[in-house]
């Protein structure tokens, strides 16, 4: 209910050129600190609702091994900052909830976030770009694991 309340002061923001939200797609990689990796898909929407002060990403990745699937469903609350035209990096932090089915056992555990963010406009229009977002991980469950990742892909701006 929060988001979609933020997400409509959100929408009416987009000034200067800047898209009511970003759309991210595009592939997911992970690496359990003492254990195996994983590969998979990126879709995530971000948008403004403080100028030059919060970002809020809500993202879900799906990672796969041979024997085992995780599906991680989040949301990242981010500091932005502008290195130029073309260019921004953003810092943040949230919650996560991590479904995995492994050997045909199903787990559900809540996680912690921590992710930088650079995002690549080469027009400087803020159209269409690309991303790079590495990730570290730690799940609040019985294991306690820890993992870290790299999301990358395509950046989609939505005008109203």
């Amino acid at each position: 209910m929060f988001l979609l309340l933020l997400s409509g002061s959100a929408f009416a923001q987009a000034i200067d050129g800047e898209p009511a939200a970003t759309i991210e797609a595009g592939g997911a990689v992970s690496r359990e600190i003492g254990g195996g990796s994983s590969a998979g898909g990126d879709l995530a929407v971000e948008f403004t609702p403080v100028e030059n002060w919060l970002e809020i990403e809500a993202g879900t990745a799906g990672l796969f091994t041979r024997h085992s699937a995780e599906w991680d469903t989040g949301v990242l609350f981010k500091k932005p900052w502008t290195l130029s035209r073309t260019a921004e990096f953003m810092v943040g932090a949230g919650p996560e909830w991590v479904h995995t089915r492994e050997r045909g056992v199903s787990t559900n555990a809540c996680a912690g976030a921590f992710a930088l963010d650079f995002m690549f406009w080469p027009k400087g229009q803020h159209k269409v770009g690309w991303f790079l977002e590495p990730e570290y991980d730690y799940t609040f469950g019985h294991e306690h694991k820890r993992s870290v990742g790299l999301s990358f892909g395509l950046l989609f701006g939505v005008r109203r």
